[in-house]
């Protein structure tokens, strides 16, 4: 199937009261697991391709792999540049086949942030692509992005309007709480739904995306701290927290720390279980198994299965 952009995906998500996962990938096993898992649903899907891993497998790379997954897929695919940290980064993924990208300028004041998007919608709405766009800062470290709970800052719904209206966005990430990695949470977890219903309101019918929403399944957390990991009171989003953010406005929610932690996890168990074994196809195979599941998993939480 020839693939789509989020505006298209993001229509149908807000009639229809779901929202579109947005599963980052860095190599074969990864996309290959998000596709199959998406297939199975009838979902469409969004991979999201960050500067992290654009450095570490090659553009080229990883839109081949998506090509070949297009050409046996009959789902609705969008690629999409998660994070994009400049203008140059997100003209190059533009030229270079992406039918999404983000331009992050949440670290930037209010004035700069809207200049930056706007530079990057002027580019890319001639050319049919969408562009995502932050206001607010999450706490977390994913990557290239690090931010620290002092420095996290919620989104200002007031704000929030007067962005869109000046930058032309096509959707925009909102801080109300998640956070990127694997700790988002240091008692217990809260989302500001009151903030979220604001901004909502403020932007009726505008699609809005929820970063750092992976829910750091203790199941997965649990099985790599058995194996050697160290992940001492790792704790993500809870799952029926991100229902009730999907019923609303939120149509697009990232996750990668879950994807991470569901292959690392049955890596660790595997060479800790078959330590003879020196076959990258013998523990990246189930990892890609668990990572396929996980994807499914998701997908019913988000209310995507069957939506294709």
């Amino acid at each position: 199937m020839p693939k789509v952009t989020t505006r298209e995906l993001f229509a149908k998500a807000l009639n229809n009261g779901y929202a579109v996962g947005a599963f980052n990938v860095n190599n074969m096993e990864i996309i290959q697991g998000i596709v199959e898992a998406a297939e199975e649903e009838k979902a469409p899907i969004i991979l999201q391709i960050s500067k992290g891993a654009r450095e570490y497998a090659r553009h080229e790379f990883l839109m081949k792999l998506i090509e070949a997954a297009l050409e046996i897929s009959d789902i609705p695919i969008a690629i999409h540049l998660d994070h994009g940290d400049s203008f140059e980064l997100c003209k190059a993924c533009i030229d270079g086949g992406f039918t999404s990208v983000m331009i992050d300028g949440s670290h930037l004041p209010f004035a700069e942030n809207v200049a930056i998007v706007k530079k990057v919608v002027d580019y890319a709405h001639p050319r049919g692509i969408p562009v995502e766009a932050e206001l607010g800062r999450l706490a977390g470290i994913e990557e290239h992005v690090s931010v620290s709970d002092r420095d996290a800052v919620y989104t200002n719904p007031d704000e929030a309007k007067e962005f869109v209206e000046k930058t032309g966005c096509d959707s925009l990430a909102v801080a109300i709480g998640t956070s990127h990695g694997a700790y988002k949470f240091k008692s217990t977890p809260q989302l500001d739904f009151d903030r979220l219903k604001t901004i909502e309101e403020a932007l009726p019918g505008f699609p809005l995306v929820l970063h750092g929403a992976s829910s750091v399944l203790k199941d997965y957390v649990d099985l790599c701290n058995k194996y050697g990991g160290k992940l001492p009171g790792a704790q993500g989003v809870p799952e029926d927290m991100i229902k009730r953010a999907v019923r609303g406005a939120v149509c697009k929610v990232n996750i990668d720390t879950d994807l991470r932690l569901a292959m690392t996890a049955i890596i660790r168990k595997e060479l800790a279980e078959n330590p003879s074994n020196f076959d990258p196809r013998k523990y990246l195979d189930p990892a890609r198994t668990a990572l396929k599941e996980m994807v499914r998993h998701k997908l019913h939480v988000l209310n995507a299965a069957g939506k294709a």
